[in-house]
């Protein structure tokens, strides 16, 4: 899961998309779901969604990378995290497209 820097936009974080600031908005994305209790604060592997909400994560996350700047992705358990220089980080975040 990619992660990116959307403070510059105030209506992002003052209007109902702000439930999805500082977590992973993958699931209420991809489900039109803007309840926090259906949020995880943990890892989400999204494997419990169906091909049409996994392709509506595809989909934001298209218009997020035209729109925001990148700043990184989520670490699943047992990753580490990594120090890069700026061309390292661009190959690792294709890779992990």
């Amino acid at each position: 899961m990619q992660a990116f820097h959307v403070k510059q936009v105030s209506a992002y974080l003052d209007g109902p998309y702000g439930i999805f600031a500082g977590r992973d908005a993958s699931r209420g994305l991809a489900t039109f779901c803007l309840d926090k209790g259906f949020l995880r604060d943990e890892y989400d592997d999204l494997s419990d969604l169906t091909a049409v909400q996994m392709e509506s994560v595809r989909e934001w996350e298209m218009q997020f990378m035209e729109k925001y700047d990148y700043v990184g992705r989520l670490l699943k358990p047992g990753d580490e995290p990594s120090e890069y220089t700026d061309e390292e980080d661009i190959k690792d975040h294709l890779k992990h497209d």
